[in-house]
């Protein structure tokens, strides 16, 4: 599948050297297609790796995907300089007025802080409320998840005694809800967060279904009524993501436990082994496909037309 990303953007290089297919504008306009239109809104601190992870997992089907990368116009990144922004990124007040098949709205390192805390949770809030009217299907991952669940739906996150980190086992709830199509019985996803969402809170909701749980009632996956997705965890992480996470928060002196279920033996001298990519990578396909392009209308300007009817 050809990714249309912003020209010059330092990714495409890596991408293409996986086989991905990616173009810059000029091959975009020999296509004679209507591209799929997502927005990825990045509000990670390590925005490159996340680029990378999240175009990787979008590459999937024969369709052409559009990206615009968004970050909110009331925050300033401290940890990607402002030229690779200025360059690469929209801010939110630049698309406010446009239309997209489908969004993803990253996690970020904030669940051990009040939503009302967050320095851009205004901003967050308006975007959120922004895509009931100019997105047909938003993909939400870990913090954004839960800021998610709370502003729709009033539920609470609820802190947890220690950080969850690692690779977990869920249980494939609805096998015939097209997102979770093909998917095994179990499925493994990287964990990593301070924070989680009650179970029971989420089976209160009628509007709400779980998708994935653990056999401790850890939530994995939620899906809405009009199809908005929420995934507490980040299926989107490479290899070595969670194990650079465990060695900055050693060096700053955290008492931080090992990622579980991750390491060889759980010995962090052994490389970590992959167990979630497969899943991983059809859960964003589905979602693309069943929830994006066999539902979204062919002029995207209609989209708002059609979210009224839901």
């Amino acid at each position: 599948m050809p990714i249309k990303i912003p020209e010059g953007l330092p990714v495409f290089s890596t991408l293409e050297n996986e086989n991905i297919f990616v173009m810059d504008d000029d091959r975009a306009r020999t296509q004679d297609i209507r591209p799929l239109k997502i927005a990825i809104l990045n509000l990670m601190p390590t925005k490159v790796e996340t680029e990378i992870q999240l175009l990787r997992l979008l590459s999937n089907t024969p369709l052409q995907v559009d990206v615009d990368l968004i970050i909110p116009s009331t925050h300033e990144s401290k940890h990607t300089s402002i030229n690779y922004l200025t360059r690469f990124y929209k801010r939110f007040s630049d698309i406010e007025d446009r239309y997209y098949d489908g969004m993803i709205i990253t996690g970020a390192p904030l669940e051990d802080i009040p939503f009302e805390k967050v320095d851009y949770w205004d901003e967050m809030c308006r975007i959120m409320d922004w895509t009931k009217e100019h997105v047909w299907s938003t993909m939400y991952i870990c913090w954004a998840s839960m800021a998610g669940l709370y502003h729709h739906y009033g539920i609470q996150k609820r802190s947890l005694p220690k950080k969850r980190s690692g690779i977990f086992e869920y249980r494939n709830v609805i096998e015939t809800e097209p997102l979770m199509r093909g998917i095994d019985q179990y499925l493994k996803i990287p964990q990593s967060r301070h924070a989680t969402i009650s179970s029971s809170d989420i089976k209160a909701n009628p509007r709400l279904n779980i998708l994935a749980e653990t056999a401790d009632d850890d939530t994995g996956i939620v899906i809405s009524d009009d199809g908005q997705i929420f995934i507490t965890g980040h299926l989107e992480y490479d290899r070595s993501t969670l194990a650079d996470e465990y060695s900055r928060d050693m060096e700053r002196g955290l008492n931080t436990e090992m990622p579980k279920n991750y390491f060889p033996n759980d010995d962090d001298r052994y490389d970590p082994i992959v167990t979630w990519r497969s899943h991983s990578t059809l859960i964003f396909t589905n979602w693309l496909n069943y929830y994006v392009y066999q539902q979204t209308p062919y002029d995207i300007r209609d989209i708002s037309k059609r979210l009224t009817k839901r």
